[in-house]
């Protein structure tokens, strides 16, 4: 069985690296890809993933150039390809307003980005949690 994917869409590429570091700890390793910008994740959406193997999980940073994760959210619940994937936002931002937006818009949860490594392994094992769901009968 072809392995689920997970893209990140993050543009602080420091967050990637602790990510990919925690991945490697609890042995899925491979299971991430990584976009900086909103653009660029539709590009790889739209280019990379086949309809057939689509991502199982895209989270999702609010802070990013170009297009925030507000917008990037928007289009991808419009686009009937990508609007059942489920999103989780991960931010460092408490605002409430925010939360509920996204919420609003279609995103699946809302994580505050963890300050400690423990945390961070315990916020990829709920990522890691949506590969082993959708491999389990979804269609995906």
């Amino acid at each position: 069985m072809k392995t689920c994917k997970i893209l990140v869409i993050d543009d602080d590429r420091e967050d990637h690296v602790i990510l990919k570091d925690v991945m490697e700890t609890i042995g899925a390793a491979d299971v991430m890809d990584f976009a900086v910008t909103g653009p660029e994740a539709l590009n790889l959406l739209n280019g990379h993933y086949t309809d057939t193997q689509l991502p199982c999980l895209i989270v999702m940073d609010l802070n990013m150039p170009m297009m925030n994760g507000t917008q990037a959210l928007g289009l991808l619940k419009e686009d009937k390809r990508f609007n059942k994937i489920p999103v989780i936002i991960y931010s460092t931002s408490l605002n409430p307003f925010e939360k509920e937006k996204c919420m609003g818009l279609g995103a699946h949860s809302y994580i505050t980005k963890p300050v400690t490594y423990q945390d961070t392994i315990e916020t990829a094992k709920i990522f890691l949690g949506f590969c082993k769901l959708r491999g389990k009968g979804s269609g995906h």
